[in-house]
């Protein structure tokens, strides 16, 4: 099918673009009209963004859930009431976002008095804890392995609490994949076009889910996984980015087992991401890095904690910084009261890594944060906590603009021979820029088709 998009800003130009088979064939003034046409009227026309950190089938499950964070119930009584009223799937209760400031610490017994009969697990909303009740746990006992990641009462009975459990339980769980289109629309009316999974050690059946959606049309976006294994075929459309490594914060691997998970990721010619949200977890993966040897592609997912002295480090070592600039607008009072005050000007930095030469990415890390990405620019440019960290909302656009598989790169450009991944704005760019919203959204394209 051939469009032609008319009258676009593109890189500070009204220029005409016409697309061609998926990709992008002319790019001038004045261009012969096509079967379809779209008039930009000066509007910006911009590569399709790239959300560099998500998790799409949690995404996709958190969509079917009861959100019980504290910005949708405080308090025990009104946690009680919201999981009354919760939708039973497939026989299950399921319920995500949830934070201790809501009702305290959950465990079997308090989720037992809220749901006493139908099996209810709750994530927390960092993502790594699941909790569950008792009848819950009586149809999971199988899948209960003797590792620390079971958390177990002094008469060793389970609690309840299970740590980066989603693998382990998955088999274990009513066979009921979630819907993915709700997600690819979500993520076309935004403008994304292309996606980095960055699910630790997604099985085959994940990757069959996602190819499965890819295929229907259900979720036509390009996803890079991080968590797939090197062996493994990939669908079209689906390629492999560089190897997750997930820190578990409460029980770190020895300097000595993070350089074998490094070299055994050499060993397969991949970069690594590493998952790092406290000081301790960014200082000994930089250290490994450092004895290991870095190469581009390597990946600090997060950075949650950085403080000044691994700026240079990082700058030094090479390594991209993919960070969640939204994360201190939505958990602001959680970190104002959680997190250690030595660490608190140090949440999530990214002008300071900018100025020591560090490529920095933002992203959602959706479900576990907000999908919009222009939301994401919006808090860049004027957060509140860590205000000396704001950069321009066109910084962080930038990031956006970056390859999947380069986001230490240049943003990508439109031009003859390039894929037909656009979103058309409302308006000029540097209009779009004062407010970032996703309100100056127009139409996103995938391929050369019109998805919004």
């Amino acid at each position: 099918m051939s469009v032609l998009i008319r009258h676009a800003e593109v890189a500070g130009r009204v220029v005409d673009v016409r697309i061609e088979g998926g990709s992008i064939t002319h790019v001038g003034a004045d261009l012969p009209t096509a079967r379809s046409s779209v008039d930009a009227a000066g509007a910006a026309l911009l590569p399709g963004l790239h959300d560099h950190h998500l998790h799409l089938l949690a995404l996709a499950a958190a969509r079917e859930s009861v959100q019980v964070g504290p910005e949708d119930v405080e308090g025990i009584e009104v946690l009680a009431a919201a999981l009354d009223q919760a939708p039973v799937r497939h026989g299950w209760i399921r319920a995500t976002g949830y934070h201790e400031s809501v009702a305290g610490a959950l465990d079997r017994h308090l989720l037992d008095r809220l749901v006493p009969g139908t099996p209810l697990r709750v994530q927390h909303r960092g993502g790594a804890l699941w909790m569950l009740n008792s009848a819950a746990l009586a149809q999971v006992a199988e899948a209960l392995d003797e590792s620390p990641d079971v958390e177990r009462d002094e008469r060793g009975e389970p609690t309840g609490r299970l740590w980066r459990y989603d693998a382990r339980l998955r088999a274990a769980l009513p066979d009921a994949p979630p819907d993915l289109a709700p997600v690819g629309h979500e993520l076309a009316r935004y403008g994304i076009t292309s996606v980095t999974d960055a699910t630790p050690d997604l099985d085959a059946a994940g990757i069959a889910l996602l190819a499965a959606a890819r295929a229907s049309g259900a979720l036509p976006q390009q996803i890079t996984l991080l968590g797939a294994d090197h062996t493994d075929p990939l669908p079209a459309g689906i390629t492999l980015g560089p190897r997750k490594l997930l820190l578990r914060d409460h029980d770190l691997p020895t300097y000595d087992d993070l350089i074998d998970l490094m070299r055994a990721a050499r060993a397969e010619e991949r970069a690594v991401a590493v998952h790092c949200v406290t000081r301790q977890s960014l200082i000994l993966t930089l250290a490994a890095l450092e004895e290991v040897g870095s190469i581009r592609g390597d990946r600090i997912e997060h950075a949650s904690v950085a403080p000044p002295e691994t700026s240079d480090w990082m700058a030094r070592l090479g390594v991209t910084v993919i960070t969640q600039p939204d994360l201190v607008r939505t958990r602001a009072a959680q970190y104002a009261r959680d997190v250690d005050p030595e660490d608190l000007p140090h949440l999530y930095p990214y002008a300071s890594l900018l100025a020591a030469g560090v490529a920095v990415c933002a992203s959602s890390d959706a479900p576990y944060g907000s999908l919009d990405p222009w939301q994401a620019m919006a808090t860049a440019a004027h957060r509140t906590l860590g205000h000396g960290e704001r950069v321009g909302a066109r910084n962080a656009l930038q990031g956006y603009l970056r390859a999947g598989l380069d986001p230490s790169g240049p943003e990508r450009r439109i031009g003859p021979g390039m894929p037909a991944d656009l979103v058309l704005l409302d308006r000029p760019l540097a209009q779009a820029m004062r407010e970032p919203s996703s309100d100056h959204v127009a139409t996103t394209w995938i391929g050369g088709r019109a998805v919004t």
